[in-house]
């Protein structure tokens, strides 16, 4: 049927049992009972362990998770520009926006790990669904209906600024990523007539 393998040398966040099997219709009993995922590899076990090849299946997630934000989420493509030059500026933009991303989700589950918390409120269809792993876009979208009013004389001046209050979760959230809400309170709080 299949060898269950036990992961002893494997590091204890990655420490499941693991089943390798070698029979299509075992394969297909073990998806439909357990809703397992099937990885196929055509790499010799001498050369790729069972253990080596899940690690390297969860960690391609990681750089296939990059791309994928660059061509949907961050929309690289299509590129309408004509010069070499452009083309490579505005792939080096989109890509310092997917760092950007990147460092702030690393920074703010780092936080929620080392207060062993979680958030809740970031999921719009399940608002108290908890999370210790927030991604960067539904962190964006916490802040979706944040605004800045600014009301300004006949002259230009600017006579009156408003700034959407934030809510426990943003404060939250800034707090985690080291900017507090001082910070954010500064963008309405500026010399108004001088």
């Amino acid at each position: 049927m299949g060898k269950v393998t036990h992961c002893q040398d494997m590091p204890q966040k990655f420490c499941q049992d693991m089943v390798e099997v070698t029979q299509a219709d075992t394969i297909a009993a073990f998806s439909q009972r357990l809703g397992w995922k099937a990885f196929v590899t055509n790499a010799e076990q001498k050369r790729l362990s069972l253990q080596d090849a899940v690690l390297c299946y969860r960690n391609e997630y990681r750089v296939e998770r990059i791309f994928n934000r660059l061509k949907s989420r961050v929309h690289i493509a299509p590129l309408f520009v004509k010069l070499n030059e452009h083309i490579e500026g505005l792939t080096y933009l989109l890509t310092l926006g997917v760092r950007v991303l990147t460092v702030t989700e690393f920074v703010l589950r780092r936080s929620l790990e080392q207060d062993q918390v979680s958030l809740s409120g970031l999921h719009p269809e399940n608002k108290h669904k908890m999370t210790d792993k927030p991604t960067a876009e539904r962190l964006l979208k916490a802040f979706a209906d944040i605004s800045l009013t600014i009301i300004k004389n006949a002259a230009g001046e600017d006579i009156l600024r408003r700034l959407t209050p934030l809510s426990g979760l943003q404060e939250d959230i800034l707090q985690r990523l080291g900017l507090g809400a001082a910070l954010y309170r500064q963008l309405e709080i500026q010399a108004i007539g001088h």
